[in-house]
């Protein structure tokens, strides 16, 4: 039986709180890998979880996008820009099925939150690669919490998994308290919003840059002379800016900028 603790007044306060203070840092947030990271962070402190793995949505998988355990000093994703070795979720079997084995692509097949208060004595999903990466590592995944990520449209974009709720007193991992859920619904449906949104805003780059690069390729073909102007501007000019940083003395001594590899 899961056991429902009340957070106290002030300590609902305090999260209230800050999750109005995160939502406007997740909105405001423009880079990929920190807004992923500050996602999984912050629902991690909501229930002092030893670990999480945030998903996020392709097709029909779920990609492993951030991970984190601390007591096994796991830091892989987001800004570390150490890749996450693992393969994506597959959220349909060979043959067309919907995956229900996994609580990950479960969740975000159904778009509904699962509370697991053991994972060694669930019986709805398969959790025996958890239990071959506990015998490995000496490590015991006990409680998970995995809920949805999803947008304006009801749609999931992603998902968020927490492992192993700890006591803040004592250390000890317990179940994750449904009182607390409500505070990591809301977080979720926060970082789903602003991950549409920069899911969004990188498909309106992508179509600009797209268009650009039409409007380039058309002006080369116009003429004999121009072919492929376009296209070498862009890389002399990097080579130009290149040499500018690269110089030790002379006018440009002092001269730094960000360089980006132009797109040939």
């Amino acid at each position: 039986m899961t056991t429902v603790t009340a957070p106290a007044a002030d300590d609902q306060a305090s999260t209230l709180r800050r999750l109005i203070d995160v939502g406007i840092a997740l909105s405001a947030e423009r880079n990929h890998d920190r807004l992923m990271e500050r996602i999984l962070l912050e629902a991690k402190d909501i229930y002092n979880a030893d670990g999480g793995t945030l998903y996020v949505k392709d097709g029909d998988k779920l990609v492993f996008t951030v991970m984190r355990t601390d007591t096994m000093n796991i830091k892989l994703g987001g800004t570390t820009g150490t890749k996450i070795p693992f393969p994506p979720l597959a959220l349909y079997g060979a043959d067309g099925k919907p995956n229900h084995n996994s609580v990950a692509t479960h969740v975000a097949l159904t778009g509904q939150l699962v509370n697991i208060q053991d994972a060694y004595t669930a019986k709805d999903f398969d959790f025996s690669g958890t239990k071959k990466f506990d015998a490995a590592n000496n490590y015991r995944s006990q409680s998970f919490l995995t809920l949805p990520l999803k947008n304006y449209e009801n749609e999931v974009v992603g998902v968020l998994q927490l492992i192993n709720a700890r006591d803040r007193s004592t250390g000890v991992v317990k179940e994750f308290d449904v009182a607390r859920q409500s505070f990591v619904e809301a977080l979720a449906s926060q970082a789903a919003v602003a991950l549409d949104n920069h899911q969004l805003l990188e498909g309106q780059r992508n179509l600009l840059e797209s268009f650009v690069k039409l409007i380039a390729n058309a002006i080369d073909r116009k003429s004999p002379y121009t072919s492929g102007h376009c296209q070498r501007v862009p890389v002399l000019t990097n080579l130009l800016a290149e040499a500018a940083c690269a110089a030790k003395a002379g006018p440009f001594a002092d001269f730094k900028m960000k360089i980006g590899r132009a797109h040939v």
